[in-house]
């Protein structure tokens, strides 16, 4: 038997389309298994497929192929949303039966947990989804995890039985929020409560040998959704904000935006040992009429698209990612 993983990473702060690029590879590539490594149902990852927009909160995207999607231990579950979930996608036509499974020591997020992030997670801008209490049961042990959970029992699945069978596995292993919500990496206090890097997908049970392509999703410029203040003066970028229909999948709420910082990018890149650079939304900027990036804490501008972009693919390389691994993309549904 052989196990090769293949994980996307969001290298900013979340909401930058990894549900898309989860998608098109589950669509393009051979996997056996579709892994959601991290968070819970705070998540909102934006699909469109086949025509219709989908938005999952815990379920992975390869199950719009028919691929095994597993929620991993890494998660936390809230049965009553899973069960939304699978609801929702059955009436979007998407046949869940037999492929949409949860590792039986993934922890569940409680009402208690709920009704406690809504009251006391305002200040630090979470989405009161129960994520953060659950996390903190999980470490203090005193949560719950999902095999204690009857309803839950029809999805269990035992992680090292999936991964370390007879058989060849390749797995994609799909992230949740971002790099700079790391509860690690992040600007604590203003995280999520879980491993957001690659080497969060290696807690699910799998070897760091495993890991070949590691995808890293950005838009070309960045947005925050939290407490802190992100977004600088300026009309433009009210103006970014609104042709991206920079709202949150889970909350609604109005992202905050501002110029891509290329050092936060390659911090990003270099941790992750990212492999491949998707810029999303491309087509944003270029309809605002204007590009720039922030670099050693200045805002430098350029002319047009084109030379931006250069410079962008000039500084990857120094990373050593390869000219033929960075894509900047303006698609819904594909690289």
């Amino acid at each position: 038997m052989s196990l090769r993983t293949d994980v996307v990473v969001d290298l900013q702060y979340g909401d930058c389309g990894k549900g898309k690029i989860t998608h098109h590879l589950a669509h393009t590539q051979k996997y056996s298994h579709v892994l959601r490594y991290n968070g819970g149902c705070n998540a909102g990852h934006t699909i469109f497929h086949q025509g219709k927009k989908f938005v999952t909160h815990q379920i992975p995207a390869g199950v719009f192929f028919g691929i095994k999607s597993i929620i991993g231990s890494g998660c936390v579950v809230s049965p009553e949303q899973f069960f939304k979930e699978l609801q929702m996608l059955e009436e979007g036509g998407i046949d869940t039966k037999g492929k949409i499974f949860i590792a039986k020591n993934a922890h569940v997020i409680t009402e208690q947990n709920k009704e406690e992030d809504t009251k006391v997670g305002g200040a630090i801008g979470t989405t009161g989804q129960g994520n953060g209490p659950a996390y903190r049961d999980k470490y203090g042990r005193t949560g719950v995890r999902a095999e204690k959970v009857p309803e839950l029992a029809p999805y269990l699945i035992d992680l090292y039985d999936e991964w370390y069978g007879d058989a060849d596995v390749q797995i994609l292993a799909e992230g949740a929020q971002g790099f700079g919500l790391d509860i690690d990496w992040g600007d604590y206090p203003f995280v999520t409560s879980s491993h957001c890097t690659t080497a969060g997908a290696l807690l699910n049970g799998l070897p760091p040998n495993a890991v070949k392509d590691v995808w890293g999703v950005a838009k070309i410029y960045e947005t925050y959704v939290g407490s802190k203040k992100f977004q600088p003066e300026g009309a433009i970028f009210d103006k970014i904000g609104d042709i991206g229909e920079e709202f949150g999948a889970t909350t609604g709420r109005r992202r905050q935006v501002n110029w891509m910082d290329m050092q936060t990018l390659e911090r990003a890149i270099r941790i992750n040992g990212v492999t491949h650079v998707v810029f999303n939304k491309v087509d944003v900027l270029r309809e605002a009429g204007q590009w720039a990036v922030i670099d050693k804490d200045k805002v430098i501008p350029f002319s047009d698209e084109k030379t931006m972009q250069q410079f962008v693919s000039d500084r990857l390389k120094q990373l050593n990612i390869l000219p033929d691994h960075i894509f900047f993309s303006e698609s819904k549904d594909r690289i």
